[in-house]
């Protein structure tokens, strides 16, 4: 079954949610970058939440990037959501295996911390907007947590699980993001938070056989809850032989014609899906010669 968000309101339009099935995403992920079972965790919860913070953008031209940088051995993960909810990402090692903590669980924290948080937003327009925060429990949902509370001054609730099978694959994935609005009433906040601590691990639920809609009934169900809209959400990496030509030529004349005097041709490597692009010696000189007769016309 493909991954899918479903986007919720609720108590009055008090709560805004987003509850997702990531299964497909992240197991299309592990098989791209062949990652341990620490990077599949790592990187399945950066791309889960990129995924629902993609579906809150406002216009198609708009994506929204977490980039975590950190001293650990995993050394970063990169997620990139668009409009759609699509979503693409790396980590910088994808072979660190990290031992289990003491509750038998991958231990994520401990590959990535100390580190930080980056949320790029980018509109297409002007500059992108970058918040940053340090991160807390390098956890990823409670990272989260703080870049909402700090950043954007939105309480709000994160979960993240991703389920690692003994092969390798990903059995289950998932997670929400629960925002409230300024005018949320209190005793509204204080059940929501008993329910959110009473629920076990999305996972295990997924496991379970629980559907996200029968998680979300559960968490805000009682606030009179609206099912929004129902999105498919996949991991998709645009590139192209076309874009990687621009990028090429965005580097200039002077570049090109140092690549083509050294190494004659130039291979690039998309980090995203891991396709690789190879430009011939006449290849690059037409990229020159195009940059070259378009300066002269300019």
């Amino acid at each position: 079954m493909n991954s899918y968000i479903l986007k919720a309101t609720a108590g009055g339009g008090s709560i805004r949610a987003f509850f997702i099935d990531s299964t497909n995403i992240v197991n299309e992920a592990q098989k791209i970058h062949n990652t341990s079972y620490t990077a599949t965790a790592a990187l399945g919860r950066a791309l889960t939440a990129a995924s629902m913070m993609g579906s809150m953008l406002k216009n198609e031209s708009e994506l929204i990037t977490l980039s975590i940088r950190g001293d650990g051995p995993l050394k970063g993960i990169v997620a990139t959501s668009d409009f759609t909810a699509n979503v693409k990402g790396y980590v910088f090692n994808p072979g660190v295996d990290m031992p289990l903590k003491g509750n038998g669980k991958i231990d994520v924290s401990g590959s990535i911390m100390p580190g930080v948080l980056n949320v790029i937003k980018d509109t297409g327009i002007k500059e992108p907007y970058v918040g940053q925060v340090s991160l807390i429990s390098g956890e990823i949902a409670e990272d989260i947590t703080s870049y909402y509370a700090n950043s954007e001054q939105v309480p709000t609730s994160v979960a993240l699980g991703v389920l690692v099978d003994t092969d390798g694959s990903v059995k289950q994935a998932g997670g929400f993001i629960i925002q409230l609005m300024p005018f949320v009433e209190t005793a509204t906040i204080e059940k929501l938070e008993k329910n959110i601590l009473a629920l076990p691990s999305i996972t295990s639920l997924l496991d379970g056989g629980i559907s996200i809609e029968e998680i979300l009934d559960t968490v805000i169900g009682e606030f009179g809850v609206s099912i929004n809209e129902r999105i498919e959400a996949g991991y998709f990496c645009n590139c192209s032989r076309k874009r990687v030509k621009k990028a090429l030529a965005s580097i200039g004349e002077i570049e090109l014609n140092k690549i083509i005097d050294e190494d004659k041709s130039a291979s690039l490597h998309c980090h995203f899906c891991g396709k690789d692009y190879h430009f011939s010696e006449n290849e690059l000189r037409e990229i020159v010669h195009k940059l070259s007769k378009h300066k002269k016309t300019t």
